[in-house]
């Protein structure tokens, strides 16, 4: 059977040490392991990375008050998966509508990069997500790292389905796989991800769902 995600979890000794120095050094912060949000029964999943040190980790609700919610909070606005264009606080009223988002690590790791192992841990948590959402759900990764655990927790194979930003992978129980590059600061700054490749990808997302 496997394990229920709890906000307590302490299965990574490195990510539960180092959200324990976390939390010393900033008291106010949430520093836990950071639950999913949004619809219980989505037609989108968005998968991230991790908590953000000054966002998720802050506030406890994934891309919540940092620089890299700004692009997917906006986004999600647009094309009406959420309330409000901004999400600055857990205790604001934004809600999310036929959508959830989630992270691929709960925990915020260290320099923002959790290694195999803790990815591997906290896979179990992300297949329980998985197995729950209906057979025609889809899933959008956002990077790399989230595109190879979705996969991870549906025992499919990385050659079978290479990420590639705006890349769509049909998966069994008749799920969908969109990629994209991750909203965070390095990738918008830089261009890698701008808006209109990032709201490309949610026009396709949102035709999907006009056709069923």
């Amino acid at each position: 059977m496997e394990p229920e995600f709890s906000t307590e979890c302490r299965r990574c000794p490195r990510l539960a040490n180092f959200l324990d120095q976390v939390k010393s050094d900033n008291p106010a912060y949430y520093a836990r392991p950071v639950p999913p949000f949004g619809a219980d029964n989505p037609a989108v999943l968005v998968v991230g990375l991790a908590p953000g040190m000054h966002g998720a980790n802050r506030t406890g609700r994934p891309f919540t008050g940092d620089y890299a919610g700004l692009l997917l909070y906006e986004t999600l606005h647009r094309f009406g998966f959420s309330s409000q264009p901004s999400s600055v606080s857990a205790a604001d009223s934004l809600r999310l509508m036929d959508c959830r988002i989630t992270n691929a690590v709960k925990c915020l790791p260290p320099k923002n990069k959790p290694d195999t192992e803790e990815i591997k841990q906290c896979n179990k948590y992300l297949r329980i997500e998985l197995n729950a959402l209906t057979e025609d759900a889809i899933i959008l990764a956002l990077g790399n790292v989230a595109h190879r655990a979705v996969l991870l927790a549906l025992g499919l194979k990385n050659s079978a389905f290479p990420f590639a930003h705006g890349a769509v992978h049909i998966l069994p129980r008749g799920l969908t796989l969109y990629d994209s590059y991750h909203c965070s600061r390095y990738n918008t700054q830089t261009r890698r991800l701008t808006t209109p490749m990032f709201e490309q990808v949610f026009a396709a997302i949102a035709s999907q769902l006009r056709r069923r």
